[in-house]
């Protein structure tokens, strides 16, 4: 195994926003509060202790019992969820939608992040004790985000009727998919993991929240990880406060757009809040409460609200009340003593929007971590861009742009015309002197024709790099296939592939070489090569 880090920012593949995180560019700093550094995490340490009540504590620990009771779990988790109790534990935490046997690869590399943070943090600070926590985005609906994953080059999909909050999605209807997926795998050893793995997960577990679970605890309970549902009862009673205040003063709504105000001068806008960033809950439908004609209404049903009734039903029924992307960060931070989110670039853009939120409501904002993103090449690629002189970095480069660079460096023609160009513009500079002492129509003339002269040397530069791919076709082709399977679809591997492509090939190892190589506070982007 060989592990290679470059910058972010070198890949191509992150936003402008993250690289002025990362960066800590001075239009960034004030929209998130502590920075993912050793002395980041001391302030937030400090913080968190004064917030987090040990009744909260409590009632998170009853509940996280109870959603494993009829889960095999490792003694590291069984400690790991015991620890919670004490003032001296915190976590680190993860989410992730409920996607079909995992999803894009990426999800492995959140949870190790995780793993790896809560790991390296009880090093620096031997006093406390951290926590890695996957939270289970169970309350979402956006099926057809979650209904499929990839497995070498086809796609594997999950048909069922949509409706209502995944996490409560009977697994009927897995058989079929296991069918289709067995049948890829083959019969070596990985490959009946895989099976087991699925079969156990799907065909065994009555709901999607269950098997996600039993999947996510199968691959990461030796290192205690804690797998939360955030769709429970007595964690939604301790955010009832919150719920009322968005119902009865849309605080959110507020707060966030006063920040999207600023925000947006340097940077899109991830996510736009709603007057009320709440939705109801029920058994096959979770829709948006919307206020009009002083009543609460559930959108696209009949069902209304008085304000009196629906605080009265947030007390009686807070299962029924599901935070939206808004105010899903907050519930997490309310009911977790939770010291750091880390997330994909995309997450973190929407957590820059809510600082003042949690300012206002007088909750800690947590310290945002860009999880670690990994390219992996087997020993095969990486002869191959050896052998074509292929940088690590320069895998990475738009494909037009990495054939070019790849077809001069191989020529001896010269195929730069920039003297030729430079040399035309020293000769029109002469005419421009002539033409000073002219009328106006002869100077536009000059300029019209030095133009049209640059114009018509930089499309030969183009017509000759062209000519010159074609020549060197077999190089242009060798370095084509071999970018394509690293990066399918012009796209990072790990936003494409599922990670059972690489199990069947690495088996147990590949978790575990991922878990050696990944370095959360780094802040880099990870190649390793297997």
């Amino acid at each position: 195994m060989k592990i290679t880090q470059i910058p972010f920012q070198k890949t191509g593949f992150f936003s402008k926003t993250m690289a002025d995180y990362l960066e800590k560019n001075e239009h960034i700093t004030s929209f998130y509060h502590n920075f993912p550094d050793i002395n980041g995490f001391h302030n937030q340490l400090e913080e968190k202790k004064k917030s987090f009540r040990l009744q909260s504590r409590l009632v998170l620990v009853d509940a996280l019992k109870n959603q494993y009771k009829s889960f095999e779990t490792s003694a590291k988790t069984d400690e790991n969820i015991e620890l919670l109790k004490q003032q001296n534990t915190f976590t680190v935490t993860t989410g992730h939608q409920l996607n079909l046997f995992t999803g894009p690869l990426y999800f492995l590399y959140k949870i190790i992040s995780t793993i790896n943070l809560a790991e390296e943090l009880s090093e620096k600070f031997p006093e406390e004790k951290f926590v890695p926590v996957y939270w289970m985005a169970t309350e979402d609906h956006d099926f057809d985000e979650i209904n499929y994953f990839n497995f070498d080059g086809k796609k594997v999909i999950w048909n069922r009727k949509d409706g209502g909050a995944v996490g409560r999605f009977s697994t009927e209807g897995l058989e079929e998919v296991f069918e289709v997926f067995s049948n890829h795998l083959g019969n070596s050893k990985n490959a009946n993991y895989l099976k087991s793995l699925f079969s156990e997960g799907y065909l065994k577990h009555n709901n999607l929240a269950d098997a996600t679970r039993f999947i996510a605890n199968e691959l990461f309970k030796e290192y205690g990880l804690v797998i939360i549902d955030g769709d429970d009862k007595s964690l939604k009673q301790l955010f009832t406060p919150f719920v009322k205040d968005e119902l009865e003063n849309e605080t959110s709504f507020k707060e966030v757009s006063k920040t999207i105000e600023t925000l947006e001068k340097n940077y899109p806008i991830q996510v736009n809040p709603r007057e009320i960033n709440l939705f109801y809950l029920g058994d096959d439908y979770r829709e948006r409460i919307i206020f009009e004609d002083n009543l609460y209404k559930v959108n696209n049903t009949e069902i209304t609200f008085t304000k009196a009734a629906i605080l009265k039903e947030v007390d009686e029924n807070p299962l029924a009340f599901s935070p939206n992307v808004i105010m899903r960060p907050l519930f997490q931070e309310v009911i977790l003593p939770n010291l750091c989110y880390i997330g994909g670039g995309g997450e973190m853009a929407y957590w820059l929007e809510l600082k003042d939120y949690f300012n206002k409501v007088d909750v800690p904002f947590p310290i945002l971590l860009l999880r670690n993103s990994v390219q992996i090449i087997s020993e095969k690629q990486a002869g191959k861009l050896e052998k074509l002189n292929i940088t690590k970095e320069e895998i990475f480069l738009n494909q037009f742009e990495l054939l070019s660079k790849k077809v001069i460096e191989n020529t001896d023609i010269e195929t730069d015309f920039s003297d030729k160009i430079e040399f035309l513009k020293n000769q029109f500079k002469d005419l421009k002197k002539v033409a000073e002492k002219t009328d106006v129509t002869f100077i536009n003339a000059v300029n019209a024709q030095e133009r049209k002269q640059i114009k018509g040397l930089e499309n030969l530069e183009k017509r000759l790099l062209k000519a010159e791919k074609k020549r060197q076709k077999d190089l242009v082709d060798r370095i084509t296939i071999i970018q394509n399977e690293l990066l399918p679809n012009e796209s990072l591997e790990e936003r494409q592939r599922n990670f059972s492509e690489f199990y069947l090939e690495y088996g147990r190892n590949f978790i575990i070489n991922l878990k050696e190589a990944l370095k959360p506070l780094e802040l880099e982007f990870t190649i390793l090569e297997m």
